[in-house]
């Protein structure tokens, strides 16, 4: 169950990532970040590791879209 929950976590996430790409959009990758954590930690509680990991996907993908803009844009 805590799997499923981490793998919507994880989409949400994801679909918040998405417009962040745009240009001056960019600060909203902390907020994914943070989002992703969360989902890290719920994933981490279950016994399954696709969650876990779909978050940890997430998470670089925002960290990269992050040192790319310089960490604000």
């Amino acid at each position: 169950m805590l799997n499923i929950l981490s793998i919507l976590i994880g989409l949400v996430a994801l679909l918040l990532a998405i417009p962040s790409f745009l240009p001056l959009l960019g600060m909203g990758n902390w907020l994914v970040g943070v989002i992703a954590l969360i989902g890290i930690a719920v994933g981490a509680l279950s016994s399954k590791k696709g969650g876990r990991n779909f978050c940890l996907i997430v998470l670089v993908i925002a960290i990269l879209r992050l040192m790319l803009g310089g960490g604000l844009v």
